[in-house]
């Protein structure tokens, strides 16, 4: 109480205070560096990972990009090469003239060399920087290339990939979060009781998610979909809590002579019910933190962040606001338009047989759908944007053109002699969905020694350690033919080279595919017995937590099953995610529900009439917390061009609604139909268990 007291007391050094402390934010916030490659997320024991730091480490090669040149003279491209190899942080560029003279005729190839880089009125280079696929360098040298090589060239490769998401992301992220922030303002004008609260509640809100971001300064940088995600979750996860303190204030109001008296009562009285219904919040984005694809641990730091920032605010900065804007707010009252809910409740109370039969009819294919959807995600993070991008249209031509959908390089011991290199290459050509398989070797013939080649091509191709092997295929990242593949050139790889090492991007989907499938199972086990284990504490209850996380998994297997059913394949990180933080965020409202069922059963009532009174007194409350979710989250679903963000936002809105539901309808009806055994096993309802054999 003494704390309470002392925000009222401190309202306006708390308001001065909050504002000094944006502008460090702010520095922190545009200070923080995002990460938009996904395979930088990957356990760094994986060989993949140690291959890519060992081509930095001995080759000077990071990011790699293939560029499709069309239409231009052999003079004109090698001009064009040498303005590339001046871009900053290009390592080399490999094309025909970096092994002959321009007046020697390019069909004196090898053949399948000749092929491989040639087609009708089109040629390829291969361009390796000295730098990472997601350095900020390398997509500015991706920039840089695109000026200089005009619209007859088309760069493939992660780094164009990072770079066009990087683009794009930055081009929607203040829309979206405009179009997030006017239709949860929308949704509270509405729903609430006040023309002005809304507004408050977003400055409120605004300031903490300012200072979250900032915040993220200290953790080095964020993925990118942590950052175009967390400014929207917080806003919709945290509005709660804004509400409960409003509708605690107006109670206090009215039994308290004094405003600040009643402010006091209800900072005290919302921060028990606060820190009640974030506990839950925080479990499921702490849960993301044991994912070993460290993505997860990104999201989920900075959004339990976030959640902690939202329930200081809702104590401090938003009483303090409130207060000083007392006169205006009482001036702006109105009705809600939330209808009255006792006939609802009646009749929910009435066919609760009804809905238990159709929870029983819906679990099964919800569970087949849920299983289904979670089989068919992708991992191609080129798949998650638009068709009109840069990198999409490269990506189409390398493979339309030259067949080749992704490239693996092999690292493989520079001593080993070149007969046993050549048979390598050899059984690794006959690979299904191989191209062709470039190295020293390819380019000279068995008798033809490597001195033969210049030295800037060997030093490409050769180190004192390692000689570097490129593999192009006609598989597509991620895909089951191209992860055989990769199996079985590991095979013949280590067959010649018990060290050596594959590597590239289709290599480290293959890691991300087996480590995320983990990650699935761990992430789910750890939210549910967190959630479980507070549920127990908070309701003092065993049976319980078993009845609200089964809603609420139903309500997560429904909205995760629905994909499946209208064909709709999901980016891999979005079920990870939506399974954990849908029920961190709802089970919120079976809580609410449940603690008054429990305590109107206590007071004496049977249990119908306890729930006819939990329902009618609760849904108002569910209404505006699922709503304030929905309307958060729904215009950024609409209106994103990136899948992984569309996706996850769209599930977030439907994910809310149907636990709305399920809460509504569903939960009402497990409660009487276990309310015996409810009544036994929870603390302090030995009262109610009398009312149960009167019953009888």
């Amino acid at each position: 109480m003494k704390a309470a007291k002392a925000v009222v007391k401190y309202r306006i050094p708390i308001l001065i205070i909050a504002l000094l402390l944006m502008i460090p934010a702010l520095f922190g916030y545009f200070g923080t560096r995002v990460n938009y490659d996904m395979l930088d997320y990957l356990p760094s024991d994986m060989d993949t990972v140690k291959g890519q730091n060992e081509l930095l480490e001995e080759f000077g090669k990071g990011a790699f990009s293939f560029i499709i040149v069309e239409k231009m003279p052999a003079k004109e491209v090698s001009e064009l090469k040498g303005r590339i190899e001046k871009v900053d942080h290009v390592e080399s560029v490999v094309w025909y003239d970096s092994i002959a003279d321009l007046s020697v005729p390019m069909e004196l190839l090898p053949g399948k060399v000749y092929k491989a880089f040639n087609n009708g009125d089109s040629t390829l280079m291969a361009v390796f920087f000295d730098s990472s696929t997601s350095a900020d360098v390398t997509m500015d040298a991706i920039r840089e290339i695109r000026k200089i090589a005009g619209k007859q060239c088309f760069i493939s490769g992660m780094s164009a990939l990072v770079t066009d998401l990087k683009d794009l992301c930055e081009k929607e992220e203040p829309i979206y979060v405009a179009i997030a922030v006017l239709l949860a303002l929308a949704a509270m004008l509405l729903l609430l009781d006040n023309w002005l609260i809304p507004f408050v509640f977003l400055a409120s809100i605004g300031t903490m998610i300012l200072y979250n971001l900032g915040t993220n300064y200290f953790l080095g940088e964020i993925s990118y979909i942590t950052k175009a995600l967390s400014a929207v979750l917080q806003l919709a996860v945290t509005m709660d809590y804004s509400i409960f303190l409003w509708n605690s204030y107006n109670e206090q109001k009215a039994m308290c002579s004094d405003h600040k008296e009643a402010m006091a009562q209800a900072i005290r009285a919302a921060f028990t019910s606060v820190l009640g219904s974030s506990i839950t919040t925080v479990a499921g984005f702490i849960a993301l933190c044991f994912m070993s694809f460290t993505m997860g641990r990104d999201i989920g730091i900075v959004m339990a962040k976030g959640v902690v920032l939202g329930v200081l605010g809702c104590v401090t900065v938003l009483p303090a606001l409130i207060l000083i804007l007392d006169k205006p707010l009482e001036k702006t009252m109105h009705r809600s338009l939330i209808p009255r809910t006792g006939k609802l409740a009646k009749g929910v109370v009435k066919a609760f047989p009804v809905f238990l039969v159709l929870f029983a009819l819906i679990l099964t294919p919800a569970i087949y759908g849920y299983a289904e959807t979670n089989k068919e995600v992708y991992y191609d993070m080129g798949d998650c944007l638009p068709e009109d991008m840069a990198y999409v249209a490269a990506s189409g031509k390398l493979r339309a053109e030259y067949d080749v959908a992704s490239t693996h390089m092999i690292l493989t011991d520079a001593r080993m002699k070149s007969k046993d290199v050549r048979a390598m290459i050899g059984e690794m050509e006959k690979v299904d969905g191989v191209k062709y398989v470039l190295g020293l070797e390819s380019l000279l013939g068995p008798d033809v020694p490597e001195e033969f080649l210049p030295a800037s091509v060997r030093g490409i191709l050769k180190s004192d350690k390692w000689e570097l092997i490129l593999i192009n295929s006609a598989y597509k990242p991620a895909s089951e033919e191209v992860n055989a593949q990769i199996d079985a050139l590991n095979t013949i790889l280590k067959k010649y080279d018990a060290n050596g090492m594959l590597i590239g991007e289709a290599s480290c989907m293959k890691d991300m595919i087996s480590t995320t499938d983990r990650d699935f199972r761990i992430v789910n086990i750890v939210s549910i017995l967190s959630i479980f284990l507070i549920i127990a504490l908070v309701e003092k209850s065993f049976s319980l937590p078993f009845i609200l996380i089964a809603v609420i998994e139903t309500a997560i297997f429904i909205n995760l099953g629905i994909p499946h059913f209208i064909g709709q394949n999901l980016p891999f990180i979005v079920p990870i995610c939506i399974s954990t933080i849908q029920l961190g965020a709802t089970v919120d409202y079976a809580i609410l529900l449940t603690t008054r069922y429990k305590s109107e059963r206590i007071a004496g009532k049977d249990k119908k009439d306890a729930a006819r009174t939990a329902i009618g007194t609760s849904i108002p409350s569910i209404i505006v917390s699922g709503m304030g979710l929905f309307s958060a989250t729904f215009g950024v679903a609409i209106y994103s061009d990136i899948d992984i963000i569309s996706s996850m936002c769209m599930l977030m809105a439907r994910g809310a609604v149907i636990s709305m539901l399920m809460v509504v309808f569903v939960l009402p009806a497990l409660l009487l139909l276990c309310d015996k055994l409810i009544v036994r096993t929870t603390f302090g309802m030995k009262s109610a268990g009398k009312i149960v054999k009167q019953e009888q």
